[in-house]
């Protein structure tokens, strides 16, 4: 009568004491670890993002800065901005505002 082992059922490369190492090695840093891949997989996605996020904060702050030199030298760019923006008007003036109907529908979900 032979007996059955359990490690019978385990192919012969994974009985192997190294390759049983390093098996348990790579779960660790794949799964188990803080650091482990798919977490930082994850924050380098995240990087990206906020790094592309960077970019366009800094291209709309040269704008910005820009814009605001402007104002602050062309008494002209002030009135248009200010016409254009706070919808001010001279005493003697009509105003007609033409909307997107995407402008539209904003106004109307914060009225809502």
């Amino acid at each position: 009568m032979s007996r059955f082992k359990f490690t019978d059922k385990i192919p012969a490369s994974f009985r192997n004491k190294y390759v049983l190492t390093i098996l348990l090695f790579l779960i660790w840093i794949i799964l188990l670890d803080s650091n482990n891949l798919i977490s930082r997989y994850k924050d380098m996605r995240e990087l990206r993002r906020l790094r592309a996020d960077r970019e366009y904060y800094l291209i709309k702050i040269k704008e910005d800065g820009r814009k605001l030199q402007e104002l602050k030298t062309d008494n002209d760019n002030l009135e248009k901005f200010a016409r254009e923006q706070y919808r001010m008007k001279k005493p003697d003036e009509d105003l007609y505002i033409v909307l997107t109907p995407r402008e539209d529908r904003k106004i109307s979900r914060r009225t809502h």
